[in-house]
């Protein structure tokens, strides 16, 4: 294992990171998205310094397939836009640019942010701070697709090996500053098998309340991705053990308190045939949303049970239920004509796919 120093202030080295070669890591270049190593290839040929990070080293580290590949770099947004011309900025909290390919492909672009950027303050930093701002130590590595290294600099690599996740931001603050990473921890504990320590699980406790001002937006996009990760059964049992789905689905909540276990039942059966769509290939939100409300629809529903389903009114209904979920009305719109198509299916006890 190599080492990265820096200079104190009195001409002393000190320790910055560990830099894991291919050896140590084992990652494969070959499960590298070649998209995201053209992207870093030219950035760095433009004189930039460019990453693959966050949860797509996590998973090759594991032995998992990634679901997407975000680069991190010290390039501002506005010269990233001058070097990809397929690329859009987004973001009003911090500027991101999406850079697109065919089949719908998109890789996120980061600039390197600075300890001090908080809220809709965009201070731009070196990686030294930018690792400081991302939350769990195995969601803070840097791989590098030119000498295909991994950067660690919070002991992300041995936290993956011990199997357990460690927080880089103090308690107090971690799920104050962002509730949204209360359903990320449990989240990653469940679908890595991880060890949440017991301090880390009694500020999950402590906080869960805050996951009521989440904004919609910011929930919306978190339900989606447990929905397509292909666990969407168990990650959604655990959220329910933390009191935590009442905040992301509080309509379906009630539904599946009021209804009793045999909903449940059914409810977390249509999960796991969702998560059996999304290990062949599923991927499309529309049918996320589809299998998400598909018991209600059929089982609570009013129009359920009607020989034809008004399709405007229970269309009212899956967006009123979903709420404060905002899912794209045209996703809605194709879940139902979806769901209006397989309730045969359903009524046979037939998978909906």
């Amino acid at each position: 294992m190599l080492v990265r120093y820096s200079t104190s202030k009195d001409g002393k080295p000190v320790k910055q990171a560990e830099v894991y070669t291919f050896d140590e890591h084992g990652i494969s270049p070959g499960d590298i998205d070649p998209d995201a190593v053209k992207i870093a290839r030219r950035l760095q040929a433009s004189g930039h310094v460019a990453y693959v990070v966050g949860g797509a080293v996590r998973d090759l580290m594991v032995g998992k397939k990634p679901k997407d590949f975000d680069i991190a770099t010290d390039a501002s947004p506005s010269r990233l836009r001058k070097l990809f011309r397929n690329s859009r900025v987004i973001g009003r909290r911090f500027r991101l640019v999406h850079i697109f390919f065919e089949n719908n492909k998109v890789i996120e672009v980061s600039t390197f942010r600075s300890e001090n950027s908080e809220g809709f303050k965009n201070e731009y930093g070196a990686i030294e701070q930018d690792v400081r701002r991302r939350d769990f130590s195995m969601n803070a590595l840097y791989y590098c697709p030119a000498d295909r290294t991994i950067i660690d600099y919070v002991g992300g690599v041995r936290d993956i090996r011990k199997k357990r996740i460690v927080p880089l931001i103090p308690l107090d603050r971690i799920f104050v500053e962002d509730p949204v990473r209360i359903i990320r921890a449990v989240k990653y504990a469940n679908v890595t098998g991880f060890k949440i320590g017991y301090p880390l699980h009694r500020q999950i406790r402590k906080n869960i309340s805050l996951l009521a001002d989440c904004p919609a937006s910011r929930m919306t996009e978190e339900v989606y991705k447990i929905l397509l990760s292909g666990r969407a059964a168990s990650v959604f049992q655990v959220c329910r053990k933390y009191d935590i789905f009442q905040y992301m689905v509080p309509a379906l909540d009630r539904v599946m308190e009021n209804e009793g276990p045999e909903f449940c039942e059914k409810f977390f059966a249509m999960m796991k045939q969702l998560d059996e769509a999304v290990a062949e290939g599923e991927d499309r939100r529309q049918r996320a949303v589809a299998y998400l409300v598909a018991d209600y629809l059929y089982l609570v529903s009013p129009h359920g049970s009607e020989e034809k389903i008004s399709f405007p009114d229970a269309y009212s209904e899956l967006k009123e239920l979903l709420k404060p979920l905002i899912p794209a009305n045209k996703d809605v719109e194709r879940a139902l004509v979806f769901l209006i198509r397989r309730r045969k299916n359903y009524r046979r006890g037939e998978p909906l796919r």
